[in-house]
């Protein structure tokens, strides 16, 4: 089995690279593809949604991983710890909306899906456990804006009920759906959208990816075929 790592930022993969022994094997359109560790790859496609789709095809085409895992960080929508690391249930897109002809809103057209359900989410869970990490589960909401307190994040947040936002997982889905590539994701809390005297941290980047790659390695190297 091969497993691709999909970072946005090489800044997000950057510490993996330099604690792994991490080999170069190519850069396609602009996307640096690693070896990790043998059966383990990984690359920084790019922040946004068409960055992130871009390239997770060109990895999928180059190099067939038979799963995918997008890692990373998020904002969350609840009051939860700076460097909280979440297992990520399903994915909606925010941004998506063709209501005007009468589409409920966030249905992705083509897939004609709302929502993208992650694979082997009890597996990955089990690991969390068994490498004793804290964690918890829930929703992601991926848009192409970087998300501040405010009416946005309300609306987001009482249209979707999600736990996290990000700017990359939903597209990440949505290719692995197309292309038959089982997904999942682990995220890691970088910022807080929810009000009040508790979220008293707004962003915080470099404790959330040291949070996260102290496990993703390690949960990738376990996750296998159920």
């Amino acid at each position: 089995m091969t497993i691709g790592l999909v970072y946005a930022m090489e800044g997000e993969i950057q510490s993996l690279l330099d604690t792994s022994g991490a080999r170069p094997l190519e850069t396609v359109s602009g996307v640096r593809i690693f070896q990790i560790a043998p059966g383990i790859l990984a690359c920084a496609a790019g922040i946004g949604k068409v960055n992130a789709a871009m390239g997770v095809q060109c990895f999928i085409d180059r190099w067939r991983p038979d799963w995918i895992v997008n890692a990373g960080v998020a904002g969350s929508f609840q009051d939860l710890p700076i460097g909280t690391v979440v297992a990520v249930s399903e994915f909606v897109q925010h941004d998506v909306d063709t209501s005007a002809i009468g589409d409920p809103v966030g249905l992705v057209s083509t897939v004609n899906k709302t929502v993208f359900e992650t694979d082997g989410l009890d597996r990955i869970q089990d690991i969390l456990r068994g490498l004793d990490v804290p964690f918890v589960t829930g929703r992601a909401a991926t848009g192409d804006v970087f998300m501040r307190p405010g009416p946005r994040a309300d609306w987001v947040n009482a249209a979707f009920h999600p736990v996290l936002c990000d700017m990359e997982g939903g597209a990440i889905a949505q290719v692995c759906l197309r292309n038959g590539v089982r997904f999942s994701a682990l995220k890691s809390v970088s910022d807080r959208l929810c009000a009040g005297d508790n979220a008293k941290e707004y962003f915080n980047f470099a404790s959330a990816m040291e949070a996260l790659n102290r496990v993703v390695l390690a949960l990738v190297q376990r996750l296998g075929p159920t």
